[in-house]
C-alpha cells in the first residue's frame, strides 16, 4: 500500500488522505486505484457511515501527475482514472470533503460527486482541460451547466483560469468556507453528525437526491472518457506535452 494516500477509519468515518504534498498531491495511476478500491469496499462496509477527503500541505490535488500520466495513459472504462471516477459517482455513502488548498482539473471535478464541500478561505480551482488540449471529465460538462448555469460553466472551462474559493461557493461548487486552520476540524465535525444519523435513510435519501441524473451521470463520464482518451493522442494535447516537457508555452498557431 503506497503512503501517497493515507487510509484510516475512526468513529465509522473512512478518511482518505491524498499524501503528496511535495508534488501538490497530483494524482497517480496507483492514488487512483487506491482511492477506487476504498471507495468501492466503503460503499459495502456496515462500519463505514461515512467517508471524508481531504489533502496534505497545502493542496488538495493539483490534478493528474502529467509525467505518470503519460507512462500510463489512459486506454478505457477499465483504466485506474475512470474506475475511480465511477466509484466516486456511484457511492452510496455521504461523502464529505475538505480542500485544504489548490484543487485543480479533477481535484475540481471529483467533489461534483461529493455530497457536501468544504474549503479553506485561500483555495483555488482550476478547470484546465481545454488548456492541455483536453475536454473535461466526471461528467464535468453535464454537472457544472445544471448547478450554475451554462454561462458559467463555460466561463470556467472554456477559459481555464484559476477561481477562488469564495467564486467556487457562489457557483455552488462548494457549501461553506473555513479558515484553513479551523477546516478540518469543522468537516470532521460534520462528518461525525452524518454518521450518527440513521444509515439507511441517508443512502436512501441520497439516492433518491441522485436518481434523476444517474443514467446521464453514466452516459456523459463514459462520452467524455472516449473525447478524452482520443484528446491524449492529438496533435494538440502532444504540443502541450511537448511544451510541458520543455518548460514553454504550447504554440497552437499552426492548428486550424
Amino acid at each position: 500500500m503506497s503512503e501517497h494516500v493515507l487510509i484510516s477509519q475512526e468513529n465509522r468515518i473512512l478518511k482518505l488522505q491524498l499524501n503528496r504534498p511535495e508534488k501538490k498531491n497530483a494524482l497517480t495511476a496507483d492514488m487512483y486505484s487506491q482511492l477506487a478500491e476504498a471507495l468501492e469496499l466503503a460503499s459495502n462496509n456496515p462500519e463505514t457511515r461515512v467517508i471524508l477527503i481531504t489533502g496534505s500541505g497545502d493542496s488538495f490535488s493539483s490534478g493528474n501527475d502529467l509525467n505518470d500520466f503519460l507512462q500510463n495513459p489512459p486506454q478505457g472504462g477499465s483504466s485506474p482514472v475512470f474506475r475511480f471516477l465511477n466509484a466516486i459517482s456511484r457511492c452510496e455513502k455521504p461523502i464529505v470533503a475538505a480542500v485544504n488548498g489548490l484543487a485543480i482539473g479533477i481535484g475540481t471535478t471529483m467533489l461534483l460527486h461529493c455530497d457536501l464541500v468544504y474549503a479553506s478561505e485561500s483555495a483555488l480551482f482550476q478547470l484546465p482541460f481545454v488548456n492541455l488540449a483536453l475536454v473535461p471529465e466526471a461528467a464535468a460538462s453535464l454537472l457544472l451547466p445544471q448547478r450554475m448555469g451554462y454561462h458559467k460553466a463555460a466561463e470556467l472551462i472554456l477559459l481555464g483560469s484559476k477561481f477562488s474559493a469564495a467564486k467556487a461557493k457562489d457557483y455552488g461548487i462548494i457549501n461553506d468556507l473555513f479558515t484553513q486552520e479551523s477546516l478540518l476540524e469543522n468537516a470532521n465535525q460534520i462528518a461525525q453528525e452524518l454518521s450518527q444519523k440513521a444509515p439507511e435513510a441517508l443512502r436512501l435519501s441520497k439516492m433518491l437526491l441522485k436518481r434523476a441524473n444517474s443514467q446521464h451521470v453514466t452516459e456523459t463520464m463514459q462520452t467524455e472518457g472516449q473525447l478524452f482518451v482520443e484528446r491524449l493522442k492529438s496533435p494538440e494535447a502532444l504540443e502541450v506535452m511537448q511544451a510541458f516537457m520543455q518548460k514553454r508555452q504550447p504554440d497552437f498557431s499552426k492548428f486550424s
